[in-house]
């Protein structure tokens, strides 16, 4: 068994247009939920889980965030500066790839958290990895286990793990805003804007795209009247109430 990430992407970079008016004066990942912003609730996953280095991508209004995470230990925290333009979620990985080494590496999303039951997701996450069958393990969430999700779902899992595209079938699960990628991936990226989703696709035809089911409670938060509902499944999930 491979030895779990010590290093994550941190993706913090989005406009966070839906929940405005918050962000027209702060970014998203600093919105708080329950006292803590939802960076904070992805970092402190992320030390759970023993990493000591967190790659965090700016763009809008970097420096607050910048500001934010100055004096934090665990993870260390290195910035990647998307000022001059944003790349979207894959693009801003590859600009960040000098940073983040040649091992596989964690990316989570800095907008989404979740609250563990039990042992650490992302551990778990860590303890399924196995890069010689995998290029990107998922983390999964079912819509019954998750709060502010308003899409469908994104995945089906077969038998062996692996995942193909839902489209929609109510049966799937939601891409749960955390993986383990291998940056072999990215060895022809292109430069400029681009989505994860392009490397989910060549890697479900590769037949590399596998995927984990959480335990816990999934948490998005799109809209600022989101808030509230969020904080409720904080308590709940907390009070290991379902």
């Amino acid at each position: 068994m491979t030895s779990a990430p010590k290093t994550a992407m941190v993706l913090a970079a989005g406009l966070g247009k839906r929940m405005r008016p918050i962000t027209d004066t702060m970014p998203k990942p600093l919105v708080k939920v329950a006292g803590k912003t939802l960076l904070d609730w992805g970092l402190d996953s992320l030390a759970l889980a023993g990493v000591g280095k967190a790659v965090v991508n700016v763009h809008y209004l970097p420096q607050q965030i910048m500001d934010h995470v100055a004096s934090r230990k665990t993870p260390a925290i290195v910035i990647s500066d998307e000022s001059d333009m944003l790349l979207d979620s894959a693009g801003g990985i590859v600009r960040a790839l000098p940073k983040l080494g040649p091992d596989p590496f964690y990316i989570i999303n800095a907008d989404t958290f979740w609250i563990d039951s039990g042992a650490s997701n992302l551990t778990r996450l860590a303890l399924a990895w196995d890069e010689a069958k995998m290029d990107i393990l998922l983390m999964l969430a079912g819509l019954p286990s998750s709060t502010g999700h308003s899409g469908g779902t994104d995945f089906l899992v077969r038998s062996d793990g692996r995942l193909e595209r839902s489209k929609g079938d109510p049966s799937g699960v939601i891409y749960a805003g955390a993986a383990i990628v291998h940056p072999r991936i990215f060895k022809d990226a292109p430069d400029g804007p681009h989505s994860l989703n392009l490397y989910f696709d060549l890697a479900i035809r590769s037949g590399r795209l596998h995927g984990m089911t959480m335990r816990g409670h999934w948490i998005t938060v799109g809209t600022p009247d989101a808030i509230a509902l969020a904080e409720a499944a904080v308590g709940r999930a907390l009070a290991g109430v379902s």
